[in-house]
């Protein structure tokens, strides 16, 4: 496979997975409703992002570092707001 198409891939899997948390920060802020949301899933899947964008640093592979870091953003935003909003 061609290093253009690798990171084309990479580049969409990383915009998709990282814009599928917006609805759930948005929703969230607006109605402060996080009940359903599982405080030791969300801290350790923080965590779990924050060791993918540190992987992501020491490979310089921008896609990951990108996506993970507004990911890890979004994420930190629900964990915040779970602990917040209880």
């Amino acid at each position: 496979m061609s290093q253009v198409l690798t990171e084309m891939i990479g580049m969409v899997a990383a915009i998709l997975t990282t814009v599928s948390f917006v609805p759930q920060v948005w929703h969230s802020f607006q109605t402060r409703d996080v009940s359903g949301i599982s405080l030791p899933m969300y801290s350790i899947f923080t965590v779990g992002i924050a060791l993918w964008l540190a992987y992501g640093i020491l490979l310089g592979a921008w896609p990951l570092i990108v996506a993970n870091g507004i990911t890890l953003s979004l994420a930190s935003a629900i964990l915040w707001m779970k602990l917040r909003f209880k």
